[in-house]
C-alpha cells in the first residue's frame, strides 16, 4: 500500500511545534471549532448521507460529534481522540467506547476489519502527518459501502497543523484531501459539499467543506 512519504514530500508534514502531541492535547479544550451555522451544515450533512443505524467511529474525536438528534440514531458510536476527558464529556459517544490514541505516532486503528458503517473526521484532518496510513486503516475498518466523511473549515491550531495545510488555500485543501482518498486507494466516488456555495453565507461566518467517499466493494 502507498505510504505518505512515498507520495508527498516530507516537508509537507512538518509542523511549527514538533513536541509530542500528547503534551499539546493533555489539557481539555471544551470549545467548538466552527460556528453555529457551520455546525448546522455538518449536522444536516450527517442526516442526509450517513446510514440511520449501524456503528460509527468518530475519529480524532473531541467533546462534541455534531450528530443530528433525533434524525440519526446509530446503534453504536465509538470515539478515538487525544483527550479522554474531552471525549468523556461527549454525550454522543457510547460509554466504554472511548479510545485515546495519537494517530501521528500510531496510525493503526484498534478495531476489526469491517467493523463500522461510517467513520467521521471533523475539523481535524489538517493535523495528520501520516494521512495515507490513516485513510488505509479507515478503509480496513469500514464495511463495503461504508462512508468516510471529512469536514474542515479555515480555522486550526497553526502550531500543530501541517506545513502543506498552512501554505495552501481552502480550494487547495479540498484538492489535498481528495488526493488522500485517491492515493490511499480503494474508494468509490469522492463527493464534496461546500457551505458557502450552498447557502451564500454572509461574510464573517465560518465556511465548511465536507468530502466523503464510500469504501468500494470488493471485486
Amino acid at each position: 500500500m502507498p505510504r505518505t512519504l512515498d507520495v508527498y514530500p516530507q516537508e509537507y508534514f512538518k509542523r511549527q511545534d514538533e513536541t509530542p502531541d500528547m503534551l499539546f492535547y493533555e489539557q481539555p479544550r471544551p470549545v467548538v471549532h466552527i460556528d453555529d451555522e457551520a455546525i448546522l451544515t455538518l449536522s444536516r450533512f450527517y442526516a442526509d448521507v450517513l446510514p440511520a443505524k449501524g456503528a460509527y467511529l468518530d475519529l480524532m474525536a473531541s467533546w462534541r460529534s455534531h450528530l443530528p438528534v433525533p434524525l440519526v440514531k446509530p446503534d453504536r458510536v465509538v470515539g478515538l481522540g487525544m483527550n479522554a476527558a474531552e471525549m468523556g464529556d461527549n454525550p454522543q459517544l457510547d460509554e466504554g467506547e472511548i479510545w485515546v490514541q495519537n494517530l501521528n505516532e500510531e496510525p493503526t486503528l484498534p478495531f476489526a476489519d469491517g467493523e463500522f458503517d461510517a467513520v467521521l473526521c471533523a475539523v481535524s484532518i489538517q493535523y495528520l502527518i501520516q494521512p495515507l496510513e490513516v485513510f488505509q486503516e479507515v478503509h480496513r475498518v469500514l464495511k463495503p459501502g461504508g462512508i468516510f466523511a471529512i469536514s474542515f473549515s479555515n480555522r486550526c491550531f497553526p502550531s500543530k497543523a501541517t506545513a502543506v495545510w498552512l501554505a495552501t488555500t481552502d480550494q487547495q485543501h479540498i484538492e489535498l484531501v481528495a488526493s488522500y482518498f485517491i492515493n490511499s486507494e480503494g474508494w468509490g466516488e469522492i463527493q464534496a459539499r461546500v457551505k458557502n456555495q450552498e447557502t451564500g453565507s454572509p461574510a464573517g461566518e465560518d465556511p465548511l467543506y465536507i468530502l466523503w467517499a464510500p469504501k468500494a466493494p470488493e471485486e
